[in-house]
C-alpha cells in the first residue's frame, strides 16, 4: 500500500503539482443486529481507495478514486492537480511536512477479528440479549443488541518526505434493554469495546444494561433547585466530547467555540484535567500518525485550571502560527483531513465512587442525557438539555429520576468540577472518551 501511496504522488508531480500527498486506506467491517432471539441484521463490507491531495503554490485539489490501477492512478492524480489549478489561492495552504519527531510503534491490531466467523460474532450478539433477559425478571425485552467491528489498513505519502502506514481493528458491542415496573417501561444501556471479539465480555454488557433499567423502574420528576451533580462517566464523556470539539483551532480560529480567546486562561476547576492522546494503545482513536502523516503525540489541553493550548493540523498550525499537534483526522479516503481530538482522556482523581456521592451530599447523579451534540451552542457553551439518574440523599443514591433537565454554559461547568472519581472507562459514543464520573459543585436542576 505505502509504494502504491508513493507512486501516487510521484504521478501527481508529474502531472503539473507542486507537492502532493496520497491517503490510501483499506477498511472491511461487519455489524449484526439481533432481536428476539435471532439475528434481525448483518452486514460486512469492504472499502478501499485513495485520495490525493495536490497544491500548485498556495492553491490546493482534492480528488478520490478506488481505480488503483497505474492507469487510474494516473487519472486521478492529473484531477486532483487539475481541481488545485482551478481554485483559490489561501495563502495557509500548504503540505505538511515529515518533521524530526519520532513515529512511534504501536500494536493496534487484534488477529481475533479475522479469525472469528461471522456465525460466532452473532453468536456473541445474542449472547449479549441473552444475559440482559435472564439478569432480572423485571426485564421484559430488549429493543436491539449489536455487534460491530472493524479492521482498516492505512499508508500515506508526500512529496515533502512523509512515509506511514498502520494497522488498527476496533469492535464493540452494546444493547438496550426494556424494564417493566411500577406502571412504567424504563431503559438501560449496556456496553463494552475493545480491539477484538475476545476482549468483550457478553455476560457483563448484557448485565450491565439490565441493571440500569431495573434501577430507573418507578422514576419520578425531581424539585428544580442548585445542587451538586455527579456525571457518571457516559455523561462525563459526552461532555468531555463537547469541550474537545471547542479546543480544535479551526472553531477556534472562526470564533465559533467558547474557548476562543482563553489560552492560558482559568477554563475549569483545578481538579480536571484534560489531554488529548492519539498514542493511547487502549483508545480506540489511536493511530501511529494523524490524518496528514504527522506522528500522533500526547497534548495537554488543560492543567492546572488552565487551558494550555489548542489542537492544530497543518492547515490551521499555519493560520494561527503554531505547530500542528498531531490532530488531522479524516473520515476515509473519500475526505479531506480537518482538525479534531484523537482520545479524550480526563487524568483519574482521589475519590472513589462511595466518597464521591458521601461529597455530594444532597444532589443528583446523572446516569444519561438526551439531545447533548444538539442542545449545545457551540458559540458560548450555554446548554439546556434533558437528563434521567438517581436521586442523592445523605451521600448515597436514593429514588430514581427522570424527565428533568440540567442547564448552565460548558466552561461554568468545568470551572465548578469539584471532584474527579478513581476509576476511568472508555465511552465510544460521539468521541473516543476516557473519563471517570466528575463531581459538579453546582448546576441547575429543573423539574417539578
Amino acid at each position: 500500500m505505502i509504494e502504491l501511496a508513493r507512486r501516487a504522488v510521484e504521478a501527481t508531480l508529474t502531472a503539473g503539482a507542486s507537492d502532493a500527498e496520497a491517503y490510501l486506506s483499506k477498511e472491511t467491517g461487519r455489524e449484526v443486529r439481533v432481536h428476539g432471539g435471532e439475528v434481525e441484521s448483518l452486514t460486512a463490507a469492504t472499502k478501499r481507495g485513495i485520495g490525493i491531495r495536490a497544491w500548485i503554490g498556495n492553491r490546493v485539489g482534492y480528488a478520490y478514486d478506488t481505480d488503483l490501477s497505474e492507469a487510474g492512478l494516473a487519472r486521478l492524480a492529473a484531477r486532483a492537480a487539475e481541481v488545485a489549478g482551478l481554485a483559490d489561492e489561501d495563502e495557509f495552504a500548504g503540505p505538511p511536512r515529515a518533521g524530526a519527531d519520532p513515529v512511534a510503534e504501536l500494536e493496534l491490531s487484534d488477529p481475533s477479528i479475522g479469525q472469528w466467523p461471522t456465525a460466532d460474532v452473532a453468536g456473541l450478539a445474542l449472547a449479549v440479549e441473552r444475559a440482559a433477559l435472564e439478569a432480572d425478571p423485571r426485564i421484559a425485552g430488549v429493543e436491539q443488541a449489536v455487534y460491530a467491528d472493524s479492521a482498516e489498513r492505512v499508508a500515506i505519502a508526500s512529496s515533502t518526505g512523509i512515509s506511514a502506514e498502520y494497522e488498527r481493528s476496533d469492535c464493540y458491542a452494546y444493547l438496550q434493554a426494556l424494564a417493566e415496573g411500577e406502571g412504567g417501561r424504563e431503559t438501560g444501556l449496556g456496553f463494552g469495546l475493545g480491539r477484538g471479539p475476545v476482549a468483550l465480555d457478553p455476560a457483563a454488557i448484557g448485565r450491565e444494561g439490565a441493571e440500569r433499567a431495573v434501577a430507573m423502574i418507578g422514576a419520578r420528576k425531581p424539585e428544580s433547585r442548585s445542587c451538586p451533580v455527579l456525571l457518571d462517566p457516559t455523561v462525563a464523556a459526552s461532555f468531555a466530547g463537547i469541550a474537545g470539539a471547542g479546543l480544535g483551532a479551526s472553531a477556534v480560529q472562526r470564533g465559533r467555540s467558547p474557548f476562543a480567546g482563553l489560552l492560558g486562561s482559568e477554563v475549569a476547576g483545578t481538579a480536571l484535567v484534560l489531554h488529548d492522546d492519539g498514542l493511547d494503545p487502549d483508545g480506540s482513536a489511536s493511530s501511529p500518525v494523524d490524518g496528514e502523516g504527522v506522528p500522533r503525540r500526547r497534548t495537554a489541553l488543560i492543567e492546572d485550571g488552565n487551558l494550555r493550548t489548542y489542537l492544530f493540523d497543518t492547515y490551521t498550525a499555519h493560520r494561527g502560527e503554531a505547530a500542528s499537534t498531531g490532530s488531522a483526522r479524516r473520515g476515509g479516503y473519500r475526505s479531506q483531513p480537518s482538525v479534531g481530538a484523537s482520545n479524550l482522556i480526563v487524568a483519574p482523581g482521589d475519590l472513589d465512587f462511595a466518597e464521591l456521592l458521601r461529597d455530594a451530599g444532597e444532589g443528583v447523579f446523572v446516569t444519561d442525557v438526551a439531545g447533548l451534540h444538539s442542545g449545545v451552542n457551540p458559540v458560548s457553551g450555554a446548554f439546556s438539555i434533558g437528563a434521567s439518574g438517581r436521586a442523592i440523599r445523605g451521600g448515597e443514591l436514593a429514588e430514581p429520576l427522570r424527565e428533568f433537565t440540567i442547564a448552565g454554559d460548558l466552561v461554568a461547568m468545568l470551572k465548578a468540577v469539584r471532584a474527579v472519581g478513581t476509576a476511568s472507562r472508555w465511552v465510544p459514543f460521539g468521541a473516543s472518551v476516557s473519563t471517570p464520573p466528575l463531581l459538579i459543585g453546582e448546576m441547575t436542576v429543573a423539574g417539578s
